[in-house]
């Protein structure tokens, strides 16, 4: 099993911007999927960001859309969720996840088996 590692969550103001990023142990990001899924309390996980194996297919939920940008760096170890002008709406646990899942699928929870252990980003004044 992939191991997934995030970080960079924490409070920020609504209008405000986090950068979280997620760091693989023991694989590279070139060769999965890569997606962001945020989870509030009794609701499932909702796939925001998420990106193909090649890095040239990119989807966002319409909610966040122009707003957050996922990315990976260069060494493939880490991939990244840039969020910009952030509303209360927008707080959660923000989970990383990496597999090989259909690109219909790549923004579907289902399609990933591997998971970080989430990251809490609060939006609040």
């Amino acid at each position: 099993q992939l191991q997934l590692v995030e970080s960079g969550g924490g409070l920020v103001q609504p209008g405000g911007s986090l950068t979280l990023s997620c760091t693989a142990s023991g694989f590279f990001f070139d060769n999965y999927a890569v997606a962001w899924f945020r989870q509030v309390p009794g609701m499932e996980r909702e796939g925001v960001a998420c990106m193909s194996v090649s890095g040239n297919i990119k989807r966002y939920s319409g909610s966040v859309n122009g707003r957050f940008t996922i990315f990976r760096d260069d060494t493939g170890t880490k991939v990244y969720l840039q969020m910009n002008n952030l509303t209360p709406e927008d707080s959660g646990v923000y989970y990383c996840a990496a597999d090989i899942p259909s690109v219909p699928a790549m923004c579907d929870a289902s399609g990933y088996d591997n998971w970080g252990q989430g990251t809490q980003v609060t939006v609040s004044s």
